[in-house]
């Protein structure tokens, strides 16, 4: 019987598929990644979660590296208490007693010993030869059998080693005590056949040995080459959430994990994995590390259940099937995201409406929807504010003609905005704080709008340099009510005026001019 129905005191069923390990090397492996590196209390916060998640094997850290991390592994080792906890060493007798001392306090665990076997990486950075590598495989692995029941053995950069050589090393490792052998493609190096076929030739020639699969995505394969050697025999997989990890990253946990559950019938394989707690999990590295995966990640990027394609969001109305492989809530996300821009339908529009408790005629549905048709190519996405300002107004509003600031840290600042407003000329000037303060206060006078507030403002640079576009993205509330504006300038304050007159007025809230121009300053310093 698995592991996992052991651990949980759960029977499985006579016909049970194998049951695939996963051993999450999150907090070893994925925090070399650039930029995610965690403290002990973020460890063990995190590994708290793994658990949540059902992973078989937490990978804690590399003891030897520093005393904070050893005692981090440490903490993960008392705190986990279903999971295995590994701690990786090299092959050297203080690495294997620090890591054993570090995992002192784990109900389960693992010692995950390592070295090279490359001719590449035995010459140019070992330095040693392939028997001083054999001698200290049996060595090392036998003295990790000493200390603890549960060892695992890597043979780092197994994928461009010797096939030949790679047998001997692990067959020493498996009989000096080595329940687990890892066969790393160290480097993304190997295409899903040759990794498959690596795998099918190590597991018959040292039968009895669970092996692993360790991929780095260097070429995008990495979820690919694991599925490949567990067709081929591996019953570990080792992974990261979110795919992070040393240069491109390792296998992604949520991209194997919802592989095998997606096309069981072609795997039959099963895990420990909840996966309803897979996004979670993927938050919670993401807000531990500050590393957002990126939109068109797959499971966890905010696209991944979003639609924007007319065509799309329509077959995804009729029956989610059409262009959903798996539910939003199977991997813990709320609901399909139909995304309101330029590409979008009037059913996304209408559904959109109707969450909002608003039913329009069919006339009205397709004036809206060329409304957020035309605004999207301005600020790329419609949200619900503006969505419910175009209903109430589908006229446009106010449009920049020019303005003119002067400002300096000796200069008061002074702003002169002109805008054409629903076809009509206005100016206004005004005073303010600073810039972006006179800039907007001159606007909301133009408009007759002067108790607006600004929310929120957010600056990105689009490309590099000092003449790169600045894009803006803001929010303004007007009484009970919030809308967002987006523009993009290699003018920051041209860009946040342009957001800013975007940002949800609807015409009829805009007051009619008392003449045929606005002239005022406005007094905004105490």
């Amino acid at each position: 019987m698995s592991l996992w129905y052991q651990e949980r005191d759960v029977k499985p069923p006579g016909d049970a598929p194998p049951h695939l390990t996963i051993f999450d090397t999150t907090l070893r492996d994925g925090e070399q990644s650039p930029g995610c590196s965690m403290h002990r209390q973020e460890k063990v916060a995190l590994a708290r979660q793994l658990e949540r998640l059902g992973v078989d094997v937490i990978e804690a850290g590399f003891p030897i590296a520093s005393p904070g991390e050893a005692e981090a592994v440490a903490a993960v080792a008392a705190e986990v208490r279903y999971a295995a906890v590994a701690g990786l060493c090299r092959t050297r007798e203080d690495d294997v007693e620090c890591a054993a001392r570090a995992l002192a306090g784990a109900v389960r665990p693992r010692l995950h010993v390592f070295l090279a076997t490359s001719d590449l990486h035995l010459e140019h950075k070992l330095k040693i030869t392939r028997a001083e590598a054999l001698r200290q495989v049996a060595a090392a692995v036998g003295h990790a059998r000493s200390l603890c029941a549960d060892v695992e053995f890597s043979a780092e950069d197994a994928s461009r080693s010797d096939v030949a050589f790679l047998t001997e090393v692990l067959q020493a490792a498996f009989e000096a005590g080595a329940g687990v052998l890892n066969v790393p493609d160290t480097v993304g190096y190997a295409l899903p056949t040759e990794y498959g076929a690596l795998f099918a030739r190590l597991v018959a020639a040292i039968p009895g040995a669970v092996f692993s699969a360790h991929c780095h995505n260097d070429l995008g394969l990495a979820v690919a080459n694991s599925l490949a050697a567990v067709a081929a025999g591996a019953r570990q997989v080792e992974v990261t959430i979110n795919g992070i990890g040393e240069r491109a990253g390792n296998t992604a946990l949520e991209e194997l994990a919802m592989a095998l559950y997606v096309r069981r019938e072609a795997m039959p394989f099963v895990t420990g994995i909840r996966s309803e707690q897979i996004a979670p999990t993927s938050r919670a590295l993401s807000a531990i590390t500050g590393v957002w995966p990126q939109p068109n990640k797959a499971i966890v990027g905010r696209n991944a259940f979003a639609h924007e394609a007319g065509i799309h969001q329509h077959g995804v109305l009729a029956h989610p099937l059409t262009y959903e492989i798996m539910t939003p809530a199977s991997v813990g996300v709320p609901e399909s995201l139909l995304v309101l821009g330029k590409h979008c339908g009037r059913h996304a529009v209408a559904v959109r409406l109707r969450g909002l408790g608003i039913v329009l005629s069919p006339a009205e549905l397709e004036a809206v929807t060329a409304r957020v048709k035309e605004l999207a190519d301005r600020q790329k996405f419609v949200y619900d504010e503006d969505l419910l300002n175009l209903v109430a107004s589908p006229a446009p509003v106010a449009r920049l003609l020019r303005y003119h600031v002067v400002s300096g840290n000796h200069v008061l600042p002074t702003a002169t905005v002109e805008l054409d407003v629903l076809g009509e000329r206005r100016s206004a000037s005004a005073l303010g704080k600073g810039p972006l303060d006179a800039v907007l206060k001159a606007a909301d006078t133009a408009l007759g709008r002067p108790g607006r507030e600004l929310v929120e403002l957010h600056t990105r640079s689009i490309g590099h340099g000092t003449e790169a576009l600045a894009e803006v993205l803001l929010r303004v509330r007007d009484g009970d009510n919030e809308s967002t504006g987006q523009a993009a300038s290699t003018d920051t304050i041209e860009a946040a005026l342009r957001a800013y007159l975007a940002a949800g007025a609807a015409a009829h809230a805009i007051p009619a001019a008392t003449g045929p121009s606005v002239a005022c300053v406005q007094e905004v310093l105490s």
